[in-house]
């Protein structure tokens, strides 16, 4: 997530610079090609192969590029349905500012019309950013190094980068269906795999090492991290890696929510703020500075981008949502190196943007799973951070430190609903005391399960913290199991009550 744009370019959704091919293809060319048979060569210019490369994957079907080397890449290669691009080994793509710096090396060609394309394969890409990024160009907050807008049944197989930085993310993906990545290793200063909203997806077998987010499941985000907002359902990650540096911020997977109104005369917005209004979404756009402008004139424009009283609306989307969250995730198999938060459920509200407009919709994340989570270091740093409504986080085969489930807010919500934590079958390896639960929320209601699960030390004892909510506990841990057969009750005050 970007906090470091201190100019936000006039947005656009197509880049007058480049002429993409105005005919659909209507029935893919069957066979092989190999890239090199236009031109595409470790020999080449950056704009000569970027040229060559487009002309190969206009002609879809399988494109192969065989030769090992280094290709260098001027600008973004626009891809469309059924296409499937195979890199073999030794074969790496690095970018070059030869007409200046740019956001992507390869992006759909539907993400520039909103069109679905369908049946795509990326297989074997090596990215090489060398120090060449852009935040975003083609359609405003679209960040990745690769990047899909408007997809549908996508693969990426073993891709790899070493080098994010600037404000960039290696995999962004918003607006899809049935999208599957795997074996990735990333490095780097910026977000993994950050997606947006969409619908069954799969990310495994992938190594992480960066300073930002590892993957990002964001439903809300700022408005310059991502192009739409909604739901983000059924999906699977799992035998992910989150290894250890020097620096770092965000998390292992941050997972963000959020909920806005109607618009109204004389409503107060400011960045990144979304309104729903003649059907459609709109969202401020303007510097992250704290100004709160008062809307007067309704927006009302079918796409792009109008100035209204001072505010900048962007129409972002014509299919209404009030709320964006995560449900029906699994987390699996996740070995965790770094000494940060693993998890994060949240709304963000900052001068970059808040999630949750007062008076919107209570939005509730639903149904997260974390099976075989091994956190592997031994800092104390919380597994889990909520701060939006949860219903049920069910953790089962893991295995931990002193590493605690935290509930935090802000003043978005004055009530955060009830969550049920399960735990089973888990292994707690602590020397000492551990807070398994704190909460820091007013009339925070949680239920706690424990059940089948194994103490490594004579010294372990789990505690709650209730703050000013409730915790109410059933459960096998030293400290917190009772001598009857009965629930126990942590109050404000951190009393038992039997």
């Amino acid at each position: 997530m970007n906090k470091h744009n201190s100019h936000l370019p006039t947005p656009s959704i197509v880049n007058s610079k480049i002429c993409l091919p105005t005919q659909t293809l209507t029935k893919p060319q069957a066979g092989f090609a190999n890239a090199a048979q236009f031109g595409f060569s470790p020999e080449a210019t950056g704009v000569a192969n970027t040229e060559t490369l487009q002309k190969a994957v206009d002609r879809g079907g399988t494109i192969v590029v065989s030769l090992p080397g280094t290709y260098k890449m001027a600008g973004t290669v626009y891809i469309g349905s059924h296409t499937s691009l195979i890199f073999g080994n030794n074969v790496f793509l690095k970018k070059v500012a030869e007409t200046g710096d740019f956001t992507h090396v390869f992006l759909n060609k539907g993400a520039l019309t909103k069109t679905y394309d369908h049946h795509i394969t990326i297989e074997g890409l090596q990215i090489i950013v060398n120090g060449v990024f852009k935040s975003f160009t083609e359609v405003f907050g679209l960040r990745g190094q690769i990047a899909f807008f408007y997809v549908k049944d996508l693969r990426i197989e073993r891709f790899r980068c070493m080098d994010l930085v600037g404000a960039q993310f290696g995999i962004h993906v918003c607006t899809f269906e049935d999208i599957f990545i795997d074996d990735a290793i990333i490095k780097g200063q910026k977000d993994g795999i950050h997606l947006g909203r969409g619908k069954r997806f799969t990310i495994r077998d992938c190594v992480f090492q960066t300073v930002d987010d590892a993957i990002a499941l964001n439903a809300h985000d700022y408005a310059t991290s991502n192009p739409e907002l909604g739901w983000i359902e059924e999906g699977v990650i799992e035998n992910c890696h989150d290894l250890n540096q020097d620096h770092t911020e965000g998390f292992f997977c941050r997972v963000l929510a959020g909920a806005w109104i109607d618009w109204t005369p004389g409503m107060n917005v400011q960045t990144s703020d979304t309104v729903v209004t003649e059907g459609r979404l709109y969202r401020v756009q303007a510097e992250a500075d704290g100004t709160i402008y008062t809307s007067k004139t309704r927006p009302v424009h079918a796409r792009g981008l109008e100035v209204l009283d001072g505010i900048h609306w962007h129409m972002i989307q014509e299919d209404v949502t009030y709320t964006a969250g995560v449900r029906n995730v699994v987390f699996r198999d996740i070995f965790l190196h770094k000494p940060r938060t693993g998890f994060s459920a949240r709304f963000d509200n900052d001068r970059y943007s808040r999630s949750y407009y007062p008076g919107a919709p209570v939005v509730q994340q639903e149904q997260l799973l974390f099976d075989n989570i091994r956190v592997t270091h031994q800092g104390s740093s919380d597994l889990i951070s909520i701060g939006t409504p949860v219903d049920v986080l069910t953790i089962t085969n893991s295995s931990f430190y002193n590493n605690t489930i935290r509930f935090t807010g802000n003043t978005a919500l004055e009530d955060y609903l009830k969550t049920q934590i399960n735990f089973s079958g888990c292994v707690f390896k602590h020397n000492g005391e551990m807070i398994l639960i704190a909460n820091s929320l007013n009339r925070k209601n949680v239920t706690l399960q424990t059940a089948s699960n194994t103490v490594l030390s004579d010294h372990f004892k789990a505690v709650v913290v209730p703050g000013k909510g409730q915790i109410v506990v059933e459960s096998d841990l030293p400290g917190l199991k009772s001598d009857v057969s009965e629930r126990i009750n942590y109050s404000q005050t951190g009393q038992r009550i039997l």
